[in-house]
């Protein structure tokens, strides 16, 4: 084992799967994958800033999901792949950082944001005369900016910790990005106390957030069941299911790697899990939340319809 000092000037990254014909076709799915998210969550962010029918509090904060999507899959998958097809799995201490910072900052603010949206949904359907006066768009925007300032203080406390640690045990990183429970074997000192606090954070930014969503949609799903109309009854009930499924899709593995100690964990498992909430979840959360929506769809017939009237 290689041993090291406090001066580092870098890591190795494992990767996600071998370099293989079998590991470069699972690659093209990822990469195939990631074309589908990106292109999903740019048309959805430019879709709703284009067309003024969708400056509502429920499609602002499906903007801001589909940016932090955006964010979430180009701060881990680039680096991925342009380390598998060149050979070179080095990354920097200060590329480390920031790709620890970004994945942070996105996970605990797309947990708060996702309660967010709960709860807009949940006084939409259960109380929707209240609408205009509980999700305005000042309410909106500090929910928004909530999650965003919250998550950005959390994000730089654990990156800064992560970064400061001593490493003398390997350079070698059994991830396809850095994170946090991959680089604490890595530590010579004594990580306990810091692990607490991560356990903290996970509870605060996904936990309690979780809760919540479970919660609000609990009580949208009673609501629904009474309802008088089957029709409204069936169209409710099934976005909020499906909402519930990609919800539990991404919170589920989440909590699962980083609530368990450290001697429980399997590299392994970790990176197979991580790519639900990494690089499944970005590409099914424009799916199921914007591009089966009727109104997201008819602004999509306008804007584009626009286009090629211009164009004639």
């Amino acid at each position: 084992m290689e041993e090291w000092n406090q001066t580092i000037t870098g890591f190795f990254l494992m990767g996600l799967f071998p370099p293989t014909k079998t590991g470069l076709f699972i690659l093209l799915l990822v990469f195939l994958i990631f074309l589908i998210a990106f292109l999903g969550n740019s048309t959805i962010i430019v879709l709703i800033w284009i067309d003024h029918h969708l400056h509502t509090p429920m499609y602002i904060l499906l903007s801001q999901l589909s940016l932090m999507d955006l964010i979430y899959i180009c701060s881990t998958v680039p680096k991925m792949i342009v380390s598998f097809l060149s050979g070179d799995n080095s990354i920097s201490l200060v590329a480390c950082g920031f790709q620890s910072f970004c994945f942070l900052l996105i996970a605990a603010a797309e947990g708060l944001l996702l309660a967010s949206m709960s709860y807009d949904r949940y006084v939409a359907i259960c109380h929707p005369l209240h609408y205009p006066i509980l999700m305005n768009k000042r309410m909106c925007l500090l929910m928004i900016a909530g999650s965003w300032v919250s998550s950005f203080i959390n994000s730089i406390y654990h990156t800064v910790q992560i970064l400061c640690m001593p490493y003398c045990k390997s350079r070698i990183i059994n991830h396809f990005f850095c994170d946090i429970p991959a680089m604490l074997p890595l530590a010579c000192s004594d990580t306990w106390a810091y692990e607490y606090t991560v356990v903290f954070s996970t509870n605060l930014f996904l936990l309690v957030p979780f809760l919540c969503i479970m919660t609000s949609y609990g009580r949208v799903l009673y609501a629904v069941y009474h309802m008088h109309s089957s029709q409204g009854r069936k169209k409710a009930s099934t976005t909020c299911s499906t909402h519930l499924t990609v919800v539990t899709f991404y919170y589920a593995p989440f909590v699962y790697t980083y609530m368990r100690p450290p001697s429980l964990h399997s590299p392994e498992e970790d990176k197979n899990l991580a790519v639900f909430y990494t690089i499944l979840t970005p590409m099914l959360n424009p799916i199921i939340y914007s591009l089966r929506n009727k109104e997201v769809l008819g602004a999509l017939q306008r804007v584009f319809g626009r286009s090629l009237t211009k164009k004639e």
